[in-house]
């Protein structure tokens, strides 16, 4: 075209989750099992809400308002309800005008960061949550800005690469957090919350933080919201169901704006997210409506608890799965429904192989892992060999070799299969490094 047309930050839109099922279709184009370890969608994996959150659903659709639009930020008298909780809890206090629905957070996301000026970084973890990491490189055209979190001290925030991150580059205007985080599963304690709100308070900046698991927390640690820790520092929280009834297909999130009226320029900055938000008319309407009804329903509490607790059990499973396995570094996680299992440094070479049965997913796996990083090789061998999807680390714009896998899977029996395979994949492959590939032991594809 006589124009470029192509956005400087169009590069940056890097989703490995999702691009990872393109080489998994392939595979199983070939004749191999596939097992989607790669997507946090509770449903798929086998979990639906309980009857009474979809009988309240059913109810809705009698309900001539649930087919309408609604206002500009949302319903009304849910964003009233919502703002109550948030002030039931202490802390910073909002209203309803500080709640703005969205078409689930993936949409939420694309608009806060599509509106910073271009020059305004938002500092964020590595790990990286990839829908987040992308959506902050593609609105400045340059690669994400990240801290670390720390493999070796529970994938906490290292607090002093935040703060050097920040007093040493003007250009960050915002820290993002994810607590509990997502691809880790770690759970940040109340100190470490309000020590980055004080690196935020100190250097004029404000606060993302995506809350979307806020209510799966298990592993003794308590629910912890980002009202009751942020004080007078301006901030926003994102929320959603889709996670929690599980409803991910309601595409129906939220952000509790705190604190708009301490800053200015925060101000006007959330008023243009609003301006945004008025020329799409309004978000989807009927998910919006079940929220009251659901959430101040005296079984939605004891829903909660009975899936924390199922969590806690499975964490524990992964963990026992782990424990004693030399090659890796493995955290339990205490919240959301993530692991991560991160090979140790200097482990991984492009030699190692699993054996795969099939020649031509043999074949296919071998020029996929031309030139990819250690771990995405490892993760094509995992999938020709056994069929099980996961996550490769250095997808979540981390510089650590590893992968994440989910605790979704509701089969009893197929999640000891899954558990069972990986560590004896990750025992067969580091050991193949000394053996030809045809010595290598072939995994059990089920």
């Amino acid at each position: 075209m006589r124009r470029n047309i192509l956005h400087a930050g169009a590069a940056n839109l890097k989703y490995e989750i999702r691009e990872i099922v393109g080489a998994g279709n392939e595979i199983r184009a070939l004749g191999q099992q596939m097992t989607w370890e790669n997507i946090g969608d509770p449903v798929a994996k086998g979990e639906a809400p309980p009857d009474w959150i979809r009988d309240i659903v059913a109810d809705l659709l009698d309900k001539r308002e649930s087919w309408a639009y609604c206002e500009t930020q949302g319903v009304r008298h849910v964003r009233e309800f919502l703002a109550n909780r948030v002030n039931e809890r202490g802390g910073a206090r909002i209203t309803s005008d500080d709640i703005i629905f969205f078409n689930g957070l993936g949409d939420a996301v694309a608009t806060v960061y599509g509106f910073l000026s271009r020059e305004a970084r938002v500092l964020g973890p590595s790990p990286a949550y990839s829908t987040h990491s992308s959506a902050e490189a593609a609105h400045s055209g340059y690669n994400h800005v990240t801290y670390e979190l720390d493999p070796y001290d529970g994938w906490l925030p290292d607090l002093d690469d935040i703060r050097n991150k920040v007093k040493y580059n003007d250009s960050i205007a915002g820290i993002l957090l994810l607590s509990p985080d997502n691809p880790t599963g770690a759970v940040y304690p109340r100190e470490v919350l309000e020590e980055i709100a004080a690196v935020a308070r100190e250097n004029d900046i404000f606060i993302i933080a995506d809350e979307i698991y806020a209510n799966i927390v298990y592993d003794g640690r308590g629910r912890l919201n980002m009202s009751e820790w942020i004080g007078d520092v301006p901030g926003i929280a994102m929320r959603g169901i889709s996670k929690e009834y599980p409803w991910p297909g309601a595409r129906c999130g939220w952000l509790e704006v705190l604190n708009k009226g301490r800053d200015r320029a925060f101000g006007r900055y959330i008023d243009s997210l609003i301006a945004a938000k008025r020329l799409e008319v309004s978000s989807t309407t009927l998910p919006q409506m079940s929220i009251p009804l659901v959430m101040s329903d005296p079984r939605y509490e004891a829903h909660l608890e009975a899936r924390e607790e199922m969590f806690a059990e499975r964490a524990e499973e992964v963990a026992a799965a782990f424990r004693g396995c030399e090659h890796v570094v493995f955290n339990k996680p205490s919240g959301a429904f993530y692991y991560t299992v991160m090979f140790k440094p200097g482990l991984l070479r492009n030699d190692q192989v699993l054996h795969i049965e099939n020649p031509q997913v043999a074949a296919t796996v071998e020029r996929m892992v031309a030139g990819v990083e250690p771990d995405k090789r490892f993760v094509y061998y995992l999938m020709g060999a056994t069929g099980i999807v996961v996550v490769p680390l250095t997808g979540f714009q981390c510089s650590h070799h590893g992968f994440r896998g989910t605790l979704l899977e509701t089969d009893d029996a197929k999640r000891a299969w899954i558990l069972e395979t990986l560590r004896d994949s990750i025992d067969a492959y580091v050991a193949s490094a000394n053996y030809a590939p045809a010595a290598v032991g072939t995994i059990p594809a089920s």
